[in-house]
């Protein structure tokens, strides 16, 4: 990792005095709680559930909702910001996902074609331990053959059959954009003919790199990168609906899916740190260089999608994604539903990072 950590004051983080902290404490709560029972992996900062366990065990023994002042106090008192500098000089990016919500089926129709699936049964993950020679080492997933574990089939595969009957389709949706954003979302609130709401959230993938439609339609021409946004995708292939394969099969990732509760209606799906989401609260990291359930202050004051104000928060890490890259890289969690998906779709900003290193241990750092 190549970053500068250089020292700041809670004075110095701008807009730290006027978040509402108690928000940030119940999402870092339940980070704290998996943290002590199952652990997370540290990544390459250093910065481990070692040094982050005096702050769980305070936050898990608490039951009572904390105020704004007393969870600030809390913070205040176990951390010490520390401002990222990636290559000493350059300033971090957010973007910003959700959970979409879109109308399904649970069998194939005449209008609901476009299958959810499972894991297919001959997908089996790939580390140093099993990789097979000559592999690319970024491949996660292979797919499991007499001969030995092989690539796994990509996309345009997929979505041309190759799978057969290797997986199951959870559900069916209507439209393959809106299959496409689910998987880049990696989950999704499906509005059954019934009435009921069924929730989705990611399995395991194909392994393939991810490429996304933005960069290949600026490739193409197709559109300024000022002007990419969720929004302007979903309109180019509303424009040009006889080229969707040709442009999202140049991403050969694809995600596969799991049934999960809708446990609490108000809080987002269980991601990577194996806790539900909170709007406005929870960030994807590089996981690599972070450990989950680690607070951090992002301050990005041309944001202003969240809440018509400076975006300048208190968030903890409790997700990750394949795009998410870097020391001062993050992803916002917006919510779930449409109007989520309206913010999420337009961030894209450059943010300061102050990463809250736990104290004695940031102390010294």
């Amino acid at each position: 990792m190549s970053a500068a950590l250089i020292p700041a004051g809670f004075a110095d983080l701008a807009g730290w005095a006027e978040d509402a902290h108690a928000a940030a404490f119940a999402a870092f709560r339940r980070s704290a709680i998996y943290g002590l029972e199952n652990g997370y992996k540290t990544g390459a900062l250093g910065i481990g559930p070692e040094h982050l366990a005096p702050a769980w065990q305070e936050a898990a023994s608490i039951e009572a909702d904390l105020s704004d002042a007393e969870a600030r106090s809390f913070f205040e008192r176990h951390f010490a910001p520390r401002l990222i500098r990636p290559n000493n000089t350059a300033t971090g990016f957010v973007t910003g996902f959700y959970e979409p919500e879109v109308e399904a089926s649970p069998a194939r129709s005449e209008h609901f074609t476009v299958p959810l699936l499972s894991a297919p049964d001959d997908l089996v993950k790939v580390d140093d331990s099993n990789r097979p020679e000559g592999m690319d080492p970024y491949l996660a997933f292979g797919r499991r053959t007499p001969d030995g574990i092989v690539e796994y089939f990509d996309r345009a595969a997929i979505e041309q059959g190759a799978l057969g009957d290797k997986a199951r389709a959870i559900a069916w949706v209507a439209d393959p954009v809106d299959a496409f954003f689910i998987h880049v979302q990696g989950a999704a609130r499906l509005k059954m003919p019934d009435g009921s709401v069924r929730r989705i959230t990611y399995a395991a993938k194909s392994g393939q790199r991810f490429t996304g439609p933005g960069r290949v339609l600026i490739k193409l021409g197709e559109i300024a990168e000022a002007d990419v946004t969720m929004q302007s995708i979903r309109a180019w292939f509303a424009d040009h609906p006889d080229r969707i394969n040709e442009i999202l099969w140049r991403n050969r990732s694809y995600i596969f899916f799991r049934e999960a509760d809708v446990s609490d209606p108000l809080l987002g799906p269980v991601a990577a740190a194996k806790v539900p989401l909170t709007a406005g609260r929870s960030l994807a990291v590089d996981r690599r260089i972070h450990t989950f359930g680690t607070p951090f202050f992002i301050d990005a004051p041309t944001l202003l999608a969240f809440d018509e104000q400076p975006f300048r928060r208190l968030m903890i890490a409790q997700d990750t994604g394949s795009a998410i890259v870097g020391p001062a890289r993050g992803d916002l969690f917006a919510g779930s539903g449409d109007a989520a998906g309206e913010i999420a779709g337009v961030v894209r900003h450059p943010a300061d990072f102050y990463i809250l290193v736990p104290r004695p241990y940031g102390s010294a750092a």
